[in-house]
């Protein structure tokens, strides 16, 4: 089971919030955060690169020297505060009529060396490097990871008797999607939430976040292996998770364009499709995945439908199941010659919350010849991959909305 714990949350005066609180930092560039970040935002710590003039490089060492100057000066203007005990939190996030409830909380490093907090991606030193020197740097959890768990009614019905009281902070972002979060420092409620997670849930599931849960995880063993009176208890063994449950999540969409046609021309390319799929020209109006095995294709301001064979894909296997892998081995390696996703320049990734639109306005541009957009993975692929011990292939999954940055920070002392 997992380990968790309350803690003492660093978070906006109430009346500051939608000033303060800030999309995540890998969502958006140095340019676009420069431009929208007002004079309390959480951007000036999580991307202090925008208070340079001109905007220098996000490793150089001043920048990471601002990020722990502002971060001191927020608190120390009473921007952002500490609460005085620990306390678990309730956020919910709404989205097209839809919303889903997580609890902030600290997860243990233990369970993420321990593989009792799984993950489906694999990450990269780089930024599991540049993630780490912030959490060092700050001594805290600035931002949350985004984790799953396979439902528990009894945290349900927890939430559900938080939630029908008044939020702490209840606010619209800039894209329309709606933010709350609650306080919980009732100590029984607080001890009811440790049990039921420590006794009766099994794993936690990375959806968002693998780099800052390995960062995490390493700044853990660094401050481990220098405390000669480690205990296991301390607070630089625990980071902020926001911890959904499974089946209030959905994934979207995550797709491809692609810059050429590996030397064939249209014809060519759709001739060599015939082997493995079924295509059915679908005209000028935007064509959407109808299900698993299908996929919309846009060439030479067209639609298509294209519907794998049977016997291309294996339904028994969790990855041979996913239709990126599919696509990646039918048509990015076979026919377009795509050998690694992760380091092909030919090749660019498009999150579904743009729409298929942005794929035929990349293509129509001419930066790119053709795109692709598959049909969504689901919670159940994500976790029996991650059960299995299996990795997706890159760019599989994309959550939506993502959690909004400053609403809580943990700090590590």
């Amino acid at each position: 089971m997992v380990k968790v714990k309350a803690f003492a949350a660093v978070r906006p005066a109430k009346e500051l919030v939608t000033e303060i609180a800030s999309p995540p930092y890998d969502v958006i560039n140095s340019k676009e955060a420069k431009a929208m970040a007002g004079e309390k935002s959480l951007l000036h710590i999580i991307k202090p690169e925008i208070d340079f003039t001109p905007m220098i490089d996000e490793h150089d060492p001043k920048v990471y020297d601002k990020a722990v100057e502002n971060f001191k000066l927020w608190q120390e203007k009473s921007w952002l505060i500490q609460d005085e005990k620990p306390k678990y939190y309730v956020y919910a996030q709404t989205m097209e009529g839809r919303t889903q409830y997580g609890i902030v909380l600290c997860a243990h490093t233990d369970d993420y060396s321990e593989g009792k907090i799984k993950k489906h991606e694999l990450t990269r030193k780089d930024k599991e490097d540049d993630r780490m020197i912030h959490v060092r740097i700050q001594n805290a959890n600035i931002e949350p990871v985004f984790f799953a768990y396979k439902d528990n009614h009894s945290i349900n019905a927890i939430v559900e008797k938080v939630v029908a009281q008044k939020a702490e902070y209840s606010f619209n972002d800039e894209h329309g999607f709606g933010h709350s979060f609650w306080c919980i420092d009732n100590q029984d409620l607080i001890d009811q939430i440790t049990n039921l997670f420590t006794t009766e849930v099994e794993a936690f599931y990375v959806a968002d976040g693998h780099h800052r849960t390995a960062a995490a995880a390493r700044v853990g063993a660094e401050k481990r292996a220098n405390n000669p009176h480690h205990t296991g208890d301390e607070e630089y063994n625990y980071f902020m998770a926001v911890c959904f449950p499974a089946s209030q999540l959905k994934i979207i969409d995550y797709n491809r364009v692609v810059k050429d046609l590996n030397g064939l021309s249209n014809e060519e390319f759709i001739q060599a499709l015939t082997k493995d799929f079924e295509i059915k020209e679908m005209g000028t109006e935007i064509y959407h995945p109808q299900a698993l095995h299908n996929f919309s294709m846009y060439l030479d301001n067209k639609w298509y439908s294209l519907s794998a064979k049977e016997g291309r894909y294996d339904d028994k296997d969790p990855i041979g199941v996913l239709d990126v892998t599919v696509l990646s081995q039918l048509v990015l390696d076979k026919i377009l010659g795509i050998k690694d996703l992760r380091t092909d320049k030919r090749i660019d990734f498009v999150g579904g919350i743009r729409g298929l639109g942005e794929l035929k306005k990349r293509v129509d541009s001419q930066e790119m010849k053709v795109a692709f957009a598959l049909y969504p993975v689901s919670m159940e692929q994500l976790t029996n991959i991650a059960d299995t011990g299996n990795i997706m292939p890159p760019k599989t999954t994309w959550f939506e909305p993502k959690l909004r940055s400053g609403l809580a920070i943990h700090k590590l002392d």
